[in-house]
């Protein structure tokens, strides 16, 4: 699978879960080191150009997690994005950690708080890219 260029991300809406999946193992793919990625999308559901990489997160969420979804939602606001992906990388084999589950549902939920709507989760590991379902982090539906 080739990274897709800006322009194939103006022209193709994100708008199923499969679609997402290839995006994020285009852009993201296997994972080799511990980091969170925030891609955005406007309301049509096309990725906008911006993408957030955040290096070296705590192994679990902690107090700077409040001070993340501040910078996401002021990138939502200056990207006028009606939605984000939120991608957990980390390098080990495709089991949810509890570590995982934690990231996945503090991000939701402090998003959640700003009113920033999480379209997905995905989790980036050693072997390729996988989807984490709400209930596969204690979430029985997304506040927004």
């Amino acid at each position: 699978m080739t990274v897709p260029d800006y322009e194939q991300t103006l022209t193709e809406p994100l708008v199923t879960d499969a679609l997402i999946e290839q995006r994020v193992t285009a852009l993201v793919g296997r994972a080799a080191r511990h980091q969170l990625w925030f891609l955005f999308l406007d309301q049509h559901e096309v990725q906008l150009p911006l993408v957030l990489p955040f290096s070296d997160p705590p192994a679990q969420p902690d107090a700077s997690l409040l001070t993340l979804a501040s910078i996401v939602e002021l990138a939502v606001e200056a990207e006028n994005a009606s939605a984000v992906i939120v991608v957990v990388e980390r390098y080990a084999d495709a089991t949810f950690t509890t570590a995982d589950k934690l990231w996945a549902r503090g991000i939701v939920t402090a998003l959640g708080e700003r009113e920033v709507a999480v379209r997905a989760v995905l989790l980036s590991h050693r072997r390729g890219v996988r989807w984490f379902a709400q209930d596969d982090y204690g979430l029985a539906e997304t506040s927004v």
